[in-house]
């Protein structure tokens, strides 16, 4: 049985280089060897884009565009819209019990995002609890492996927490998913930037 993979997008606009390198050319290269989903997080996208909805709903074609222009196969991976999962949102609910708010402050990926989007005064709850929502997106479909860049490792990490704690209270369901580092851990921005980025243009 071939290990599932889980990795994907936020649909706010065309996706770039860094993407590229990062995450499109190794997607094309693993949808042989592994059974790869290919989400486009429009749910995790209005979380910082939630006064432009139309923003969100219009990228998600461009995001799969995107995917399928480097040759990413739709009858050798799976594409979903999260938005379009339920379930993703209602294991969002259940494990938002299993993890306490310090735990989230301490995700040096989140205080990072904050800072960026200058949320210190005003953080919205749905941004705050994003690697929540996250985890339930790699666990609803049982992921073993999900590619990220290194800046996304603590979410793995809180996922693999949340998920040990879900099946070390309830039962044994959800795999305990591991990161996949790409080639290229970060692509510096044109700007000089720590890494490229659409939300830094």
């Amino acid at each position: 049985m071939k290990k599932r993979i889980l990795t994907g997008d936020r649909p706010t606009g065309k996706l770039h280089l860094g993407h590229y390198v990062g995450s499109l050319y190794n997607r094309a290269q693993l949808q042989d060897e592994y059974d790869e989903y290919i989400l486009i997080a429009d749910v995790q996208a209005l979380t910082d884009n939630f006064e432009n909805p139309e923003k969100v709903r219009s990228n998600i074609y461009e995001v799969l565009l995107d995917n399928l222009a480097v040759g990413v196969d739709p009858s050798k991976a799976t594409f979903a819209v999260q938005s379009l999962i339920p379930e993703t949102a209602e294991l969002t609910v259940f494990f938002a019990n299993l993890v306490t708010v310090s735990r989230l402050e301490r995700n040096p990926t989140v205080k990072d995002e904050i800072k960026l989007r200058g949320f210190e005064k005003s953080l919205p709850l749905g941004f705050f609890m994003y690697p929540v929502s996250q985890a339930a997106d790699i666990c609803v479909i049982r992921a073993h492996l999900v590619p990220v860049g290194e800046d996304q490792l603590p979410h793995i990490e809180q996922t693999r927490e949340i998920a040990h704690r879900f099946n070390s209270i309830y039962r044994e369901v959800f795999p305990l998913p591991e990161a996949m580092i790409g080639k290229v851990r970060r692509l510096p921005g044109t700007d000089g930037n720590a890494k490229m980025s659409k939300s830094l243009g």
